[in-house]
């Protein structure tokens, strides 16, 4: 019963999904918490987890939950159900809009997408600063260590924009939040 709840539960992420990862994880969220798989708060560790290894984020939930729930087995369904919908939405959508990109009626429906995904792919990333710092659960048990980890790192993050010209690359500032927990949580 877990490898069809597993495939049935990522195949529902894998199709609704639109927007990357990042958008994809308020579905992720809803899906294994509905199912029990792993509680918010391994969810939280395993969205940072899966954004620093090698790969799309929401193959990596989707292999660990597997693999979590259901070994090896489990791993390769959960994968297979996350990815397979956009493989086939895309190789149906090419097949049929091959000349139809440069329609202006299709650039309306892309570029109308736009700011939803923008507006989720904030959403999840405000919940999870306020759900680190304990904002979510208790109003008045913050979490100061959290708190001042997040202000160092868009200081620094910040910062760099202005000395550099340019932004820190996504593995520097990975190491630099790695380095600043291990000094905050020793």
């Amino acid at each position: 019963m877990i490898l069809i709840n597993l495939f049935l539960g990522f195949l529902y992420v894998g199709c609704f999904s639109f927007g990357g990862a990042y958008a994809a994880i308020p579905i992720i969220r809803e899906v294994v918490l509905g199912y029990g798989w792993i509680d918010d708060e391994a969810l939280s560790y395993m969205i940072g987890i899966s954004e620093s290894t090698p790969g799309p984020v929401m193959v990596n939930l989707a292999t660990y939950i597997g693999t979590n729930q259901a070994g090896v087995i489990g791993a390769l369904i959960a994968t297979f159900a996350s990815v397979f919908p956009a493989f086939l939405i895309i190789i149906i959508l090419m097949a049929l809009l091959k000349n139809s990109l440069d329609n202006k009626y299709i650039q309306a429906i892309l570029n109308g997408m736009k700011p939803s995904i923008i507006g989720i792919i904030m959403g999840i990333g405000l919940y999870m600063i306020l759900n680190n710092l304990n904002l979510v659960k208790d109003l008045h048990n913050i979490n100061v260590r959290s708190l001042i980890m997040t202000l160092v790192l868009l200081i620094i993050y910040y910062g760099s924009k202005k000395i550099l010209k340019k932004g820190l690359s996504p593995i520097k500032l990975i190491i630099i939040s790695a380095i600043t927990g291990i000094l905050a949580y020793l």
